[in-house]
């Protein structure tokens, strides 16, 4: 293609353009773009490789070159060679999107992610069950992959303010969820488990308050649970408020009682959990993934996973109990502030580096 035309294509303007109207990827539907990302030098994305190594070489000048998630560690074998780089790898959740690729493609990637990924000279994962669970499908020693905890950013997070402390004078009580609206998010899970709260008639005046991204893919599943909770007469006390900006996330955390995240899969972190905790609000997560090691710090309970019902008295435990409630709060708050906040994150981020001398 002539520079023009690659000039033109790159430029920001449509770039931004492009980007606006962008929906969330289906793997299904990559499965070739993504074995020519992972094949780096050898891909068709090589060209573009090479301005970046031209580019990082000129005004970078790196001595440690952190990839954010392995899909990208096709760049990683040029990026070393040229810049003389160490180099790190923070593993995120990559299994779930290459094992939803089709055949032949998805045991491709599996293996290219392999290969490129031996090179790395620092692993890590955001739990110790991801990095257990990615040395065996990666075929790597355990000990290869090290663990660092997510950590949020707590600007803009008051829990002296927050509308939930209010919960049990004002008489309204607010189960929330924010994630993506999606199966594999359990969005239906949640708004089974309300459906059964809102028929035992424990908790009468009980709302839902539904948050998080939402795309055109995401629309079917939306219609159908409207539908299911039209059917079951509660959709009047059900809110939605789909991709919401960070200010508008942090009031509608607030504002729930109970946030619920009941994810299928391999959660490897679970950065809803620290956000509820920061708001001033207890968990209700499964019994799988990454939920046990972060509840082990309190701030909420565990439910059996894909089970509504197992859901649904959880929430009902803490939402009949306000003192537990509140304890489980005081938590999660406590947690968030000590251990799993940006400033910590980036401590042990900079501490793993030297101790793996990097």
């Amino acid at each position: 293609m002539p520079r023009w035309v690659h000039r033109l294509l790159a430029s920001r303007n449509i770039l931004d353009k492009i980007g606006d109207r962008a929906a969330k990827t289906q793997p299904a539907e990559v499965g070739a773009l993504t074995v020519s990302m992972l094949a780096g030098e050898n891909g068709r994305q090589r060209r573009e490789l090479d301005e970046l190594c031209r580019w990082l070489k000129r005004e970078q000048k790196p001595e440690i070159v952190c990839f954010s998630d392995a899909l990208l560690l096709g760049m990683h074998r040029k990026v070393k060679a040229e810049t003389g780089a160490k180099t790190v790898c923070i593993l995120s959740g990559e299994d779930g999107f290459l094992d939803e690729i089709k055949e032949p493609f998805r045991t491709e990637c599996w293996n290219l992610v392999r290969e490129r990924i031996a090179e790395v000279d620092l692993l890590i994962a955001p739990s110790r069950f991801f990095a257990d669970y990615m040395a065996a499908r990666l075929q790597l020693p355990p000990t290869r992959i090290h663990v660092l905890y997510n950590g949020i950013n707590l600007d803009g997070y008051d829990v002296s303010t927050a509308p939930n402390r209010l919960s049990r004078y004002s008489g309204e009580q607010a189960l929330g969820f924010f994630a993506r609206l999606s199966r594999a998010k359990g969005f239906d899970l949640v708004v089974d488990a309300f459906i059964l709260l809102r028929k035992r008639s424990t908790l009468p005046n009980l709302k839902l308050k539904i948050g998080g991204g939402c795309t055109r893919w995401n629309e079917p599943l939306l219609e159908e649970l409207r539908a299911k909770l039209d059917a079951a007469g509660f959709s009047a006390d059900v809110s939605l408020h789909p991709n919401p900006s960070r200010s508008e996330k942090i009031a509608l955390l607030q504002s729930m009682s109970v946030c619920v995240i009941p994810a299928r899969g391999n959660t490897p972190s679970a950065l809803t959990v620290l956000e509820a905790w920061a708001a001033g609000v207890p968990v209700v997560a499964p019994n799988n993934a990454v939920f046990p090691e972060l509840l082990e710090h309190g701030g909420g309970l565990l439910h059996e996973q894909e089970n509504a019902e197992s859901l649904a008295d959880a929430v009902e435990t803490l939402l009949l109990d306000e003192s537990r409630r509140q304890t489980a709060a005081q938590s999660g708050l406590a947690a968030v502030r000590e251990r799993f906040n940006a400033d910590v994150m980036a401590t042990e981020f900079v501490r793993l580096l030297h101790e793996q001398g990097l």
